[in-house]
């Protein structure tokens, strides 16, 4: 019988260990109770994945919530089952591609019309190491859609967050950000080899830059604004990285990958605990991992970088700036004219889930 012991002794404790491992990693579920009954919250590409899951958690806790999403159909079907689970009627899809200047204005006026107050915008959406597609607007896909559309998004949104203060804007940034470098002369990609994985990259420090530049244009007007990397997540976002294709990585690593995977619905606790929690109240400019607050990046904390960003972002997307403006013209055209591309493949519909590599 003793022969056993050893064995079974190094099972419990590896298991265990997996576990706490996992558990830390998850950083578990949002600690506040805070319900937000009264409250508007607009979330990007909220149709599924942690989109779907902050926008329920947020429906639970008693939120007016608008979906925006692309696919209208899955939207609608969402939004459909969000209400019949939380019993909350107030959950609303609404269509909007980030992948096109003329959906986002469309998407801004139309909250703006008929929304009386947003108090949370929570910029959720994002495309990851997809092929070089291009925007409806020319931009490089992965730089328009998880930066310059949700950049002109909000600033179309800003006056209406603004007299709904306090109110919070909360953008999805990454760990990749730590690897991201901003090619000023090249942001779209038009003048060098293509490089999805760096592409990547390039846009979550975007997110994270911007976020930095808002919080200080918005200083004393009631609107904080922050980042949050959400972890390494099991969604269809990573579907465009080949993880898990090959049979070795498949029986292999994904076991291993699995103990820091968490679901969707704990990926989701991040915005919720930014959105909701009393803790969050006026504070601005910060970014997370998880929960925890952390210094991102050196290049992240760039102010003259940050600053020409949001300078650039303003051309790209034809804001005209007179303060913190929130008025928009169609972008230029020469370099930036649209290219053509099937509007399922500018998002890669590839059916079948993949585990996320945000936290990669």
């Amino acid at each position: 019988m003793s022969r056993y012991v050893l064995p079974v002794s190094v099972f419990g404790t590896v298991v265990g260990a997996a576990v706490l491992l996992k558990s830390h990693v998850t950083g578990g579920r949002c600690p506040s109770n805070a319900t937000i009954a009264g409250k508007t919250v607009v979330i990007t590409g909220a149709n599924k994945g942690i989109g779907k899951e902050t926008a329920q958690e947020l429906a639970k806790r008693g939120g007016r919530v608008i979906m925006g999403c692309r696919d209208m159909e899955k939207c609608e079907a969402a939004a459909k089952e969000i209400r019949g689970k939380t019993l909350n009627p107030h959950v609303y899809a609404c269509r909007l591609d980030l992948a096109s200047m003329k959906s986002i204005q469309e998407f801004a006026e139309k909250i703006k019309r008929e929304e009386q107050r947003v108090d949370v915008l929570i910029n959720n959406a994002g495309v990851m190491r997809c092929p070089a597609w291009k925007t409806e607007d020319g931009f490089d896909m992965q730089f328009g859609v998880n930066h310059l559309g949700h950049f002109l998004l909000t600033n179309l949104l800003l006056e209406k967050l603004k007299e709904s203060a306090p109110s919070r804007v909360i953008n999805l940034a990454s760990l990749a950000h730590i690897v991201g470098k901003m090619d000023f002369e090249d942001l779209n990609w038009e003048k060098k080899k293509f490089d999805t994985k760096q592409a990547y990259c390039q846009s979550k420090l975007a997110n994270v830059l911007f976020t930095r530049e808002l919080a200080k244009r918005l200083q004393g007007t009631g609107v904080t604004v922050n980042a949050v990397h959400p972890g390494v997540v099991a969604t269809e976002l990573g579907r465009h990285t080949g993880l898990h294709q090959s049979q070795f990585s498949s029986s292999v690593l994904s076991p291993f990958f699995s103990l820091l995977v968490k679901s969707p619905e704990l990926g989701a606790q991040p915005s919720v605990y930014l959105a909701v929690s009393e803790e969050m109240e006026g504070v601005t400019g910060r970014y997370y991992d998880v929960m925890t607050e952390k210094e991102p990046a050196p290049q992240a904390l760039d102010e003259e970088a940050a600053h020409r960003l949001w300078e650039v972002s303003s051309r790209l997307v034809g804001l005209e700036e007179t303060g913190q403006s929130g008025k928009s013209n169609p972008p230029a055209g020469g370099e930036h004219e649209a290219a053509q591309t099937d509007p399922a493949q500018t998002h890669g519909q590839s059916p079948g889930p993949a585990v996320s590599a945000v936290g990669l």
